[in-house]
């Protein structure tokens, strides 16, 4: 976990020096840093995750790259769906609503023709990969 979070930090500092922009794995991915509020510790986390825009609606998708549980991010904003957002060099705060039946489905799929990983992440896993509309407030 450590050279995850270890990882996490170094493209949180290129994001925010870059205007949200950055290379490496992540070069020309749309990427969000997407701060929640810990379950279980009350602390802010930071979390570089890869989003979908349609129009100004902004959407990510707690993949875990496929993995048989949902990501720690997924969790806290179960816990507390106020989010703080930052695309590009904007910064907002929003309501995280999770999005289900024919329109996760349409949103996963799109998201999936324009990113075949997550077509592989969906396969990966027995679990029905959330996908989180970010309501901007």
């Amino acid at each position: 976990m450590a050279e995850m979070n270890d990882f996490n930090a170094q493209v949180i500092e290129e994001f925010r020096a870059n205007g949200g922009k950055v290379g490496g794995q992540f070069e020309g991915a749309p990427l969000l840093l997407l701060t929640t509020t810990g379950a279980k510790t009350g602390q802010a986390r930071v979390t570089p995750v890869v989003y979908r825009a349609e129009g100004e609606q902004l959407y990510v998708f707690a993949s875990k790259a496929g993995a048989p549980t949902n990501p720690d991010w997924y969790h806290n904003l179960m816990a507390h769906p106020e989010v703080t957002v930052e695309v590009g060099a904007e910064r907002f705060t929003a309501d995280a609503v999770v999005v289900e039946g024919e329109e996760r489905d349409r949103i996963y799929a799109a998201h999936a023709d324009a990113n075949p990983g997550f077509a592989e992440y969906q396969e990966k896993t027995d679990r029905v990969i959330p996908v989180v509309a970010l309501e901007r407030r």
